[in-house]
């Protein structure tokens, strides 16, 4: 399940309860060390809550998920924050490479989605092929970081097994190719699966000439975002995710770069809105295209009606909500608009969020 499928099913849980715990954490040893005592302490205050607010037995499967989860959270994938939904239904563990304002636990009939909001809204999730002399592998990574390694019935793929068996073709350069492409269509349809279950493009570390094959032999050649060139000496989790992460980067950037212009046009059209008020009321109206927020852009504000809202500099105020963009950038992705968050200061001239409408 990708990361916008999860925030869709969280988004519209209600339950009783449903429990959200969020924590910072470390992507290097020895650091990510301290990340297993945190989680030990916040399983055990979100346990000793549970129970004590509602008995065990009204909340005997929360209470079985909640004790699974320190055995499922590998330290070594960590990346900047960890945020964990929990109900009786429900066990979420997601990784963000965004840092979280507090480490805690909250219960409520709702689980606080606003930390999975941003990481959708300013991270991308994709997948990264390994091909190397010693087999194939699929990753699923967020930004600059592996958060897992695919492991199904197709993957990992062993090493190339398509060897010539034909004493007589041993030195035919012809067949020997045949077999390497063989070998790559049948990775390239494991790919396209899961391409197909996820909607998760992919970047491809393998040499040019292996690449050129893949390509030829793709069934969906356009889900492949590029490919870098691999290391053989160096083929470790965090390398291959910062080569994968310079393509996503580059990509990322035309796409902001075309987001800006559209802006641009638009504002003649007299569609573009950059009053944070009507942005909200425009995205809950479902009246939002496309919306692009300043990458250091946030700003929290205490909710007056369902519609309107008072700035406030304070995210500890009780009923604050700590970012409204990220409240606004859902409601515009889940009516079907496009949201991207730029560091590229040419936003700035309209201001730090705007918004082209539909109408």
């Amino acid at each position: 399940m990708t990361t916008r499928q999860k925030l869709e099913k969280l988004a519209t849980e209600k339950n009783t309860p449903c429990v959200t715990i969020s924590l910072n954490t470390h992507r290097t040893h020895p650091d990510n060390a301290q990340d297993v005592v945190l989680l030990k302490n916040l399983l055990k205050e979100a346990e000793e809550r549970i129970i004590s607010e509602f008995g065990k037995r009204p909340v005997s499967s929360l209470l079985n998920h909640l004790s699974d989860i320190e055995n499922e959270v590998d330290i070594n994938y960590n990346l900047d924050s960890l945020h964990i939904y929990i109900s009786n239904d429900t066990k979420e563990i997601i990784k963000s490479n965004w840092p979280t304002n507090e480490n805690g636990v909250q219960i409520s009939d709702t689980f606080n989605i606003r930390s999975l909001i941003k990481t959708y809204n300013r991270s991308e999730e994709y997948f990264i092929l390994l091909l190397s002399q010693s087999g194939v592998n699929l990753y699923n990574a967020l930004n600059d970081g592996i958060v897992s390694e695919i492991k199904n019935d197709d993957f990992p793929f062993p090493e190339n097994r398509h060897y010539n068996t034909h004493s007589d073709k041993g030195s035919d350069p012809k067949h020997l190719d045949d077999l390497v492409r063989e070998f790559l269509n049948k990775v390239d349809k494991a790919v396209v699966k899961m391409n197909n279950e996820t909607g998760l493009n992919c970047v491809v570390i393998c040499t040019e000439d292996n690449y050129s094959r893949l390509m030829q032999v793709a069934d969906k050649p356009s889900i492949y975002i590029g490919c870098s060139s691999i290391d053989y000496n160096n083929t470790a989790n965090h390398h291959i995710a910062k080569q994968g992460w310079e393509l996503v980067k580059a990509l990322q950037q035309n796409r902001r770069t075309a987001a800006i212009e559209e802006i641009k046009e638009a504002v003649a059209k007299g569609v573009v809105l950059t009053d944070l008020q009507e942005i909200f009321q425009a995205a809950i109206d479902g009246r939002g295209d496309l919306l692009i927020v300043h990458q250091n852009f946030s700003q929290p504000v205490i909710m007056t009606s369902d519609r309107t809202f008072d700035l406030t500099d304070d995210r500890t105020k009780q009923n604050a909500i700590d970012d409204i963009t990220s409240n606004i950038a859902w409601e515009v992705l889940s009516k079907k608009g496009k949201v991207f968050f730029t560091e590229q200061d040419e936003i700035k001239a309209l201001g730090n969020i705007v918004l082209k409408t539909r109408y």
